[in-house]
């Protein structure tokens, strides 16, 4: 019969994990956890910014549509900032029949300040007909650094 040795431990020896060698796991842990809640505050500004940036290409594009398909009327499109000083967005956007240049108008302006916001304005420069340009201007909410808080985009092309 064969005798089994058995190995005793020595009373001054431990085996695990000690109290430190935790701790310093936690630490590292807890250093990759912040990283990662960083990286996801930074995405949802970023998508917030990309979002506006959307929505503003798309109404940029709308009214080139719209002027595009009243080629003949082209200078009643000119508008800048004060143009939208009178414009409120408050309880929606109205909609008109028959659809004329200067009701597209109004509801474009209202479109732009019911989307991107109460400082949102447009300038559309038609003096280079039929080339024209449109920029729309808006505050970003998502206040990223790179933008500065302030969201602009322009569009230009030939009718």
């Amino acid at each position: 019969m064969r005798s089994r040795v058995r190995t005793l431990r020595r009373p001054g020896r431990q085996s695990g994990f000690s109290m430190i060698e935790v701790l310093i796991a936690l630490v590292v842990l807890a250093f990759g956890l912040l990283g990662l809640a960083l990286m996801q505050t930074l995405n949802l500004r970023y998508t917030q910014s990309a979002q506006q940036r959307t929505l503003a290409v798309n109404l940029a594009s709308e009214l080139l549509d719209t002027m595009r398909t009243n080629r003949s009327q082209l200078a009643v499109y000119a508008m800048g900032v004060s143009d939208f000083d009178t414009v409120s967005a408050v309880g929606g956007c109205p909609t008109y029949n028959p659809a004329t240049a200067a009701a597209n108008i109004e509801r474009w302006q209202c479109e732009v300040k019911e989307t991107l916001g109460p400082d949102a304005y447009a300038d559309v420069d038609v003096t280079n007909a039929p080339t024209v340009s449109v920029t729309v201007h808006w505050t970003d909410p998502a206040d990223t650094a790179d933008l500065d808080g302030a969201g602009k985009i322009e569009l230009k092309t030939t009718l």
